[in-house]
């Protein structure tokens, strides 16, 4: 592969984001190469949208997209792929609004994306961290992708981070259509399915710092939505491992000592 991604879009989905994130499209639009931004506005009630239209005005490489409500995560990256796509990027880049995604750190991932269809900032490979998550996050964090690789069995260490890179003839491979997930197992499912259909993934460490403003929308039912899919989809992958096995089982004969396919 190795070439740099040529036109690259940075998604920033939002929901009530309207002090963040004038600092962070600042801090975006001021990397090296230049990038474009989509604003992803949810119908924030805090005037999120008003404040990204006012950016928009000032910079005409920020764009804005009003959706009627909050559907979630998910719907809202897969509705920004589907713009990307129709206008040419190259790749997309996924970013939270609140700062926890260091802009800085966005040309590492850029550069990794020479060799890769997909990259993810990783916290959980050596060189990653977390700051000022408290014990239990951590614990949270690193648990549920430890049992991601146990159930799913990818080699991917950091399944749920959500800093990350797609290029966007890969994501039309991926069956987008038939992605249901809305919250943050919606970066478990598009990481099964890169894995599964041979794209090349690459993790790269990055910092995750903790967002100083606003507050987070990580709370009891995503994790529980996380739990459930990632169980169903082990569960599934495991069963179809069985009949995949149990059928070549049955186009062989043993002789003696001595296995023999079975031909047509």
């Amino acid at each position: 592969m190795s070439n740099t991604p040529g036109r690259v879009l940075v998604l920033i989905p939002t929901f009530n984001e309207k002090d963040s994130l004038p600092g962070v499209i600042t801090r975006v639009r001021a990397q090296t190469p230049p990038v474009d931004i989509l604003v992803l506005d949810d119908n924030s009630p805090d005037g999120t949208g008003a404040v990204a239209d006012a950016l928009a005005a000032q910079d005409p490489r920020v764009q804005v997209m009003h959706r009627e409500g909050k559907q979630g995560l998910g719907r809202a990256y897969l509705a920004g792929f589907a713009w990307a796509i129709e206008h040419g990027y190259d790749a997309v880049v996924e970013m939270d609004a609140d700062g926890s995604h260091l802009p800085e750190q966005l040309g590492r991932i850029l550069a990794a994306a020479q060799d890769a269809d997909l990259v993810i900032g990783s916290r959980w490979v050596p060189g990653g961290a977390t700051h000022n998550w408290p014990h239990r996050r951590n614990i949270l964090s690193r648990g549920a992708n430890l049992y991601t690789r146990a159930a799913l069995g990818i080699p991917v260490r950091d399944a749920t981070a959500g800093y990350r890179l797609y290029r966007t003839s890969a994501l039309q491979t991926m069956d987008l259509e038939g992605v249901a997930s809305a919250g943050y197992c919606f970066q478990v499912d598009l990481t099964l399915r890169a894995v599964d259909r041979g794209l090349r993934v690459v993790e790269v460490p990055i910092d995750f710092v903790e967002r100083t403003e606003g507050t987070s929308k990580m709370d009891g039912s995503i994790v529980r939505e996380a739990l459930s899919s990632v169980t169903l989809w082990g569960l599934q992958r495991r069963g179809g491992q069985v009949v995949t096995a149990t059928q070549g089982l049955g186009r062989r004969v043993r002789t003696g000592a001595t296995w023999h396919e079975l031909t047509d």
